[in-house]
């Protein structure tokens, strides 16, 4: 019998990091490690391919612990427990009730209302609260910031008349003008003076959190991770210095603030996310000296992304929403929401909302994600990933307080143009399918039809007048280009494109997969085939089968040979494509070919051309 105490593998030696590096040089024959391993990702920094323990000895994050300053590893001591939350438009109070009655036996333990400014009243929120228990529920509402003082007051009176344990009652008052200046150009500066007498109100209920900070309208527009961390930092900073400026002490001003954060596709990036920005508001709030290192834990709701939701092969949509739940899980959050997947094109049908809470139940009952703190710690990776991002949303803080604090850069217009140079980016990257959507840029549903769907228009919906007094976010969605072009080839004349295959088996086929895919992002019905022995016998099956466009695909080599004598023989009977961009292509385009789509096309700009030259 061996020795009990006897270490296993002692007898191998572990590899050093130049000795990884040699090897993996040696496997790619000369290749650019830089360029064939090294990540540069949207957020400025790098990811290496491997990383080991001496890479995060020099890190301070992995001897946090749980629970404890600056709460890198979570709020937790125990376990990673988060709310369940579904929000709920509550332009009715008694249907509004009656539908988070029926969601409370459905897995939900935090409710979102949503309720009109005109229609906050004492009776209204009587209605809307009836026979939910506010001790083991949490409640959160948003309503027009104008009238948000009015609805905290009139909630506290409630909770007082009820008589319920003030330490026990989890709710929220999204009071945020500055999304607004944001996202609507308005200058809401004059609501500002209302915060410190939410706070003075809320006072007595240490769990009623009353100033937000939505960031999440930020990742809705197409914000990078590290732009949505930096900005929440001093969004947040700013109302925390008002409050102090106003007279609130810190502790209690810091506990009162709730950041709403969006959660992109990124999985790792967005559990890092997370862990970042508990690190840094936890160094912020120290520098005001609170009495208690408490006041220094962030409290985050996390709302699944809608800028990378798709209206055609929606479904999809719960593969993206599911990665990022889990994203927030992992990383830490205080509540969830999980936008339903129809969302962009409908209001959320039932089915819809409970595939979206069982997304989190999923995760919650049947994966126990609920059950680790803080599961990502000590992975040499995710320390990176929450050190990296830490440091440049740190820049992004520095910058914004340069410019005279959040308020200042927003009427600046500063933050406005970094995130709307961000989308155009990201609609650019999309086009060029640089950064993918799939379903959408890449493998799209060749048959599916919209059968009526249309994107949903978010119109405003506050009262007032919302002429714009400074430059504001402009938010699209990555897909919604695509998804115009497509319906606008469906309602006008869906083309039939027809894959001429002929010579090298593997280059044809990987060729017509490709072109397939690419002229189907545009809605165009395609025809794939299994090759032809000449290219005259192609020509004439297309032209058979009504063919509008017709795409050569074979081998660069073989081009050719067999390009010119089939753009000669269908004489301009239908669009020639060529699939591929071949060493001959000057010689191909002497000829007449004009069409080529490769790897390196703008996939949006070029079937917008197509759809011009065929009169759609």
């Amino acid at each position: 019998m061996s020795n009990s105490k006897e270490k296993l593998f002692t007898e191998f030696t572990a590899p050093t990091t130049q000795e990884w590096l040699d090897k993996i040089q040696v496997d790619l024959k000369g290749a650019d490690f830089n360029k064939r391993l090294v990540w540069r990702t949207n957020e400025g920094f790098n990811v290496q391919p491997f990383y080991r323990r001496e890479d995060v000895l020099k890190m301070k994050t992995p001897d946090s612990l749980p629970g404890e300053f600056p709460f890198v590893r979570g709020n937790n001591k125990k376990d990673n427990a988060w709310f369940v939350r579904q929000d709920i438009v509550a332009d009715d109070a008694q249907a509004a009730n009656a539908k988070a009655l029926d969601i409370l036996n459905k897995g939900i333990d935090s409710l979102g209302f949503r309720i009109p400014g005109d229609k906050v009243s004492a009776e209204f929120v009587e209605t809307l609260l009836k026979d939910i228990y506010v001790e083991i529920v949490e409640v959160n509402f948003t309503t027009c910031p104008r009238h948000t003082l009015e609805l905290a007051t009139i909630l506290v009176d409630y909770f007082n008349k009820k008589g319920v344990d003030k330490n026990k009652v989890n709710a929220s008052v999204a009071f945020d003008p500055m999304e607004k200046m944001l996202m609507k150009g308005k200058d809401t500066t004059a609501l500002l003076e209302v915060a410190p007498q939410l706070v003075e109100i809320t006072k007595d209920y240490p769990k009623f959190r009353c100033i937000a900070v939505n960031t999440v309208s930020l990742n809705n527009a197409g914000a990078y991770i590290v732009q949505e961390l930096g900005y929440a930092l001093a969004w947040g900073n700013e109302y925390l210095q008002q409050l102090v400026d106003a007279g609130v002490y810190v502790d209690l001003a810091a506990s009162k603030i709730k950041f709403n954060m969006g959660v992109s596709e990124n999985y790792f990036m967005e559990l890092a996310k997370f862990r970042a920005a508990r690190m840094l508001w936890a160094q912020i709030v120290k520098q005001y000296e609170p009495k208690n290192d408490d006041a220094c834990k962030m409290c985050v709701n996390a709302v699944t992304s809608t800028y990378n939701q798709t209206l055609f092969d929606s479904y999809v949509n719960l593969l993206r929403s599911q990665t990022e739940a889990m994203s927030a899980a992992l990383g830490g959050v205080h509540s969830m929401v999980v936008t339903p997947f129809d969302v962009t094109y409908e209001e959320p049908t039932d089915f819809s909302e409970r595939i979206a809470r069982n997304q989190q139940l999923l995760i919650k009952e049947e994966s126990h994600f609920d059950k680790v703190v803080d599961p990502g710690a000590g992975s040499y990776y995710i320390e990176h990933l929450t050190n990296s991002l830490a440091a440049e949303g740190w820049k992004i803080f520095l910058k914004v307080e340069e410019e005279g604090g959040f308020q200042a850069a927003v009427k600046a217009g500063s933050i406005q143009d970094d995130i709307n140079a961000t989308n155009v980016k990201r609609h650019g990257d999309a086009a060029k399918r640089k950064e993918f959507l799939l379903g959408t840029n890449q493998f799209p549903n060749f048959t599916e039809k919209s059968e009526g769907k249309r994107p949903v228009d978010k119109a405003c919906g506050c009262k007032d007048n919302c002429e714009a007094s400074f430059k504001k976010i402009e938010s699209t969605r990555l897909a919604a280009d695509f998804e115009d072009l497509r319906i606008h080839t469906e309602e006008t004349k869906v083309p039939v494109a027809f894959m001429l295959t002929i010579g090298n088996l593997a280059m044809r086929q990987a060729r017509a997969q490709f072109s397939c895919n690419f002229l189907a992002t545009a809605g165009y019905k395609v025809i794939d085939n299994l090759g032809f022995p000449t290219v005259e016998e192609g020509v004439d099956a297309a032209l058979k089968a009504g063919a509008d466009v017709v795409v050569l695909c074979s081998s660069d080599d073989e081009y050719a040979e067999y390009a010119i004598p089939a753009y000669k023989y269908l004489d301009n009977r239908a669009m020639f494509v060529v699939a591929g961009a071949p060493a001959c292509m000057e010689d191909l385009k002497a000829a007449g070919i004009e069409n080529f789509i490769h790897v390196k096309c703008n996939v949006l700009e070029t079937m917008k051309e197509y759809n011009a030259k065929l009169g759609i």
